[in-house]
């Protein structure tokens, strides 16, 4: 394959399975938030504790919601830029949802051992999904600038 072939691989847009993949992830998005919502506006005198988990549960799913609807309206090539930034919004929800926890579990109950390890966890497999994403764009990123060098010089 010459470096004119590989680099239109490398700037088609996403691919029709990719797309209906991200279609989902928009989907279950503004599902979670819309069920947590209606959930939400059906049960008056909630805790104050309660609806601040409610509204930060309702946001990762509109985060969600909108991730999904950018890669989907992405014309050119993301070079793993989709992956990066849902490894960046994993790690974030993953944040939040750690210290909402804790600032709600602490105080009122003794912080059990298994589900700290539950959250630590999540909290790896969130750091290590950002780091494969953050290697993957490079690694793309290197072979794209490699390949636009050789069919520069072929010319």
């Amino acid at each position: 394959m010459t470096p004119e072939e590989v680099l239109a691989r490398l700037d088609a847009p996403l691919s029709l399975r990719r797309r209906v993949g991200y279609s989902a992830v928009a989907l279950a998005g503004l599902t979670g938030s819309a069920l947590i919502s209606l959930l939400w506006a059906t049960e008056p005198g909630l805790p104050p504790r309660t609806a601040v988990a409610f509204a930060v549960l309702v946001a990762i799913g509109l985060c969600w919601a909108v991730f999904g609807a950018w890669a989907v309206t992405r014309r050119t090539s993301l070079f793993a830029r989709d992956r990066v930034v849902a490894g960046w919004l994993g790690l974030g929800a993953w944040l939040v949802f750690t210290v909402g926890a804790l600032v709600i579990t602490v105080p009122r109950h003794r912080l059990a051992p298994s589900l700290l390890a539950v959250v630590l966890t999540l909290g790896v497999v969130a750091v290590v999904n950002l780091w494969a994403a953050r290697r993957a764009r490079a690694a793309l990123l290197r072979r794209r600038d490699a390949l636009v060098g050789a069919a520069t010089r072929d010319e």
